[in-house]
C-alpha cells in the first residue's frame, strides 16, 4: 500500500490522532474522533475501525507507560488482569464476523446512561482511593465484568474507557489509579483486537501509522495533563465523555 499521502490528507489524520489521544489517554472516547476522521478520508466502517484499533493501540500503550512512571497504576494488578481483557478482545473481534454489532447498541446505551447518571450523582466518588478488602462474589464478578468489557471493545467499542473506569472505580480505586488500571485494560483489548484485524487483513497501514505517531504525543500530554490537575479533572472529563458517547450514539441509534 502507498505511504506517499497528500500533504493536507496527512495533516488531518497528525490532528485527529493527537487529539483522539489526549482524549482517550484519560477516559476513553478516542474514537468519537478518530473514527468519523477514518471515515471522512474515505476508508469504508470496517476499515476505518481496523485502522483506529492500530492508532489506539499505540496511544493507550503510551499512556499506560506515561500512568505507571507517575505511580498511578497498580501494575502488579493490572498485568493480572491483562488477559482478560485481551483474550475478550480477541473474541470480540472475531465475532464481529459472526453475529450483527447493531445487537448490542441498546444495551450499550443503557449501560452509559447508568454509569452517568451514578457518578454525577455520587460526587465523592472516586476523589480519594479506598483500600478495602473484597468477597470472593465480588472479586469474581470484577473479573467477568472486565472480559466483557474486553469482548465489547472487540466487538463493538465506544464507551470502554468509561465502563473499565467505572469498574475499577467500583473497586476502590481514585479516578487517576481507576484511568491508569484501565488505559493497561484497553491496550489489551486493543492489541487482541489488531491482531484480529491485520490477520483478516483489514487495516489501512498509510493511514494508521501516520495516526498511530501522532497518538503517541497526544497520549502523552494527555496523561501528564491528567496527572498534574488530578482526580477532580478527570472526573469532569470523565463525565464530560460521557455524556457525548451517550448522545452521539443514541443519535446514530434512533435517528440513522
Amino acid at each position: 500500500m502507498p505511504f506517499d499521502l497528500e500533504p493536507q490528507l496527512l495533516i488531518i489524520l497528525l490532528i485527529a490522532g493527537f487529539v483522539a489521544a489526549f482524549i482517550d489517554s484519560v477516559v476513553g472516547g478516542g474514537g468519537l474522533i478518530g473514527l468519523p476522521a477514518l471515515l471522512y478520508l474515505g476508508l469504508s466502517p470496517a476499515a476505518s475501525i481496523a485502522t483506529n484499533k492500530l492508532a489506539g493501540m499505540v496511544g493507550s500503550l503510551t499512556s499506560t507507560i506515561t500512568f505507571y512512571r507517575s505511580g498511578k497504576l497498580d501494575i502488579r494488578a493490572g498485568l493480572k488482569y491483562f488477559p482478560l481483557t485481551f483474550f475478550g478482545g480477541l473474541i470480540g473481534a472475531f465475532a464481529v464476523h459472526i453475529m450483527d454489532p447493531e445487537m448490542l447498541k441498546p444495551l450499550m446505551l443503557i449501560m452509559l446512561a447508568l454509569v452517568l447518571v451514578y457518578t454525577v450523582f455520587k460526587k465523592d466518588w472516586g476523589s480519594i482511593e479506598v483500600k478495602k478488602d473484597h468477597t470472593p462474589q465480588k472479586m469474581f464478578l470484577f473479573i467477568v465484568v472486565i472480559f466483557l468489557i474486553g469482548f465489547y471493545d472487540g466487538f463493538l467499542g465506544p464507551g470502554t474507557g468509561s465502563f473499565l473506569i467505572f469498574a475499577f472505580l467500583t473497586m476502590g480505586h481514585d479516578f487517576l489509579k481507576a484511568a491508569g488500571n484501565a488505559k493497561l485494560m484497553n491496550f489489551g483489548s486493543n492489541l487482541a483486537a489488531l491482531i484480529m484485524f491485520a490477520f483478516l487483513g483489514q487495516i489501512n497501514y498509510a493511514y494508521g501509522i501516520p495516526m498511530a505517531f501522532a497518538q503517541i504525543f497526544g497520549a502523552i500530554v494527555g496523561s501528564r495533563f491528567a496527572i498534574r490537575k488530578g482526580s477532580g479533572y478527570v472526573r469532569g472529563l470523565f463525565i464530560f465523555v460521557t455524556v457525548v458517547l451517550l448522545a452521539k450514539n443514541t443519535y446514530d441509534f434512533f435517528f440513522k
